[in-house]
């Protein structure tokens, strides 16, 4: 059986800025440092999928290079080498205006800077893209207003960018990319600038759309917490390279990297890590009695897992099917500290 199509994929993608990136990078692979300030490695030799509708987290300090890799996934910058591709085409090949029609159709991008046009209305302003689009005129205004609903933003459709808030103007962005109701999103801390309850309601309607309409969103944030809650996937990066890529529950459980280990050191890790993630194979041992529900972490299973004395317990999926056991003892030293 032949695997799907990755929704994105790219493969030893290097952006150096420099007067000659090329030349310096060729120096590199030959043994050469980066040291010196005439060229910066942004991204260093990033070989990553991601799959159709999944939620890919990229997580980073200031200066990691997460914000340039976003762009070089979406060709908003060149790379220096590698290649990228979207559904198997390679974007680098493609003419200035298959890319156009590329964003326009399959892409939505939200970036901290906000990008709004100034003489325009916030109502204009997200309906711009089904402008582009070619979209009827009331068709476009409708599906506005409805994203600036969903944003907190009804009654202000005749306002101006400049009579907005910092916050919410972001939001503005956040209904404009929503609006187009893209394959792909690619999000730069996009609820950086909300206020905690809003920035929980985006998140939640990321996760209801996403659930809904499989789609397939590269979402940059600082906010671990954010991450955990967000991500199928966490690609964690450090000068311009991916230290680790993979799901909360690998992440905290087993770091790859000393650096990975003291990013997630103080997570609260029976917060993160569901029963699917302590769930081994049962190697046809038959386990009795209820069956724990593998998407719940071991936080929201703790007072069930302290009150059953059984060595195992069983773990099912949604569906009810068995996928494996957790082992109590495993459980009891995630949720309470390891005895000493």
């Amino acid at each position: 059986m032949t695997a799907p199509i990755p929704a994105i994929s790219c493969r030893n993608v290097w952006k150096i800025f420099g007067n000659q990136p090329e030349r310096y990078l060729e120096n590199l692979k030959k043994g050469g440092t980066d040291a010196g300030p005439q060229h910066v490695v942004a991204v260093r030799d990033v070989t990553l999928d991601v799959r159709q509708g999944e939620m890919l987290v990229v997580m980073g300090l200031s200066g990691s290079g997460k914000s340039t890799l976003v762009r070089c996934l979406s060709r908003l910058i060149e790379i220096t080498s590698g290649t990228v591709a979207i559904e198997g085409k390679d974007i680098g090949a493609m003419t200035e205006p298959e890319l156009i029609d590329l964003r326009r159709r399959k892409m939505g991008m939200v970036f901290q800077s906000f990008g709004l046009l100034p003489q325009r209305t916030i109502l204009d302003n997200v309906a711009f893209p089904l402008e582009m689009r070619g979209q009827e005129r009331g068709a476009r205004y409708e599906r506005a207003r409805e994203m600036l609903r969903l944003v907190g933003l009804k009654g202000r459709e005749g306002y101006y960018p400049r009579e907005l808030s910092g916050g919410q103007q972001q939001r503005v962005g956040i209904a404009r990319s929503l609006a187009i109701e893209p394959d792909i999103w690619f999000l730069d801390e996009p609820f950086s600038a909300l206020d905690p309850l809003i920035r929980r309601e985006m998140q939640d309607e990321f996760l209801r759309l996403k659930g809904l309409l499989n789609k397939t969103i590269v979402f940059i944030t600082h906010d671990f917490d954010e991450a955990l809650r967000l991500a199928d996937r966490i690609a964690i990066m450090k000068d311009g390279a991916i230290e680790q890529c993979d799901t909360p529950d690998r992440i905290v459980l087993e770091p790859a990297t000393d650096y990975v280990a003291r990013f997630t050191a103080e997570i609260d890790r029976a917060r993160v890590v569901r029963a699917s993630g302590l769930a081994r194979i049962a190697d046809g041992v038959a386990v009795e009695g209820p069956a724990f529900p593998a998407d719940l972490t071991i936080r929201e299973l703790g007072r069930r897992i302290v009150s059953d004395n059984r060595i195992d317990f069983p773990v099912t999926d949604n569906t009810g099917k068995l996928i494996g056991v957790m082992n109590r003892q495993s459980a009891l030293d995630l949720l309470l500290g390891e005895t000493l």
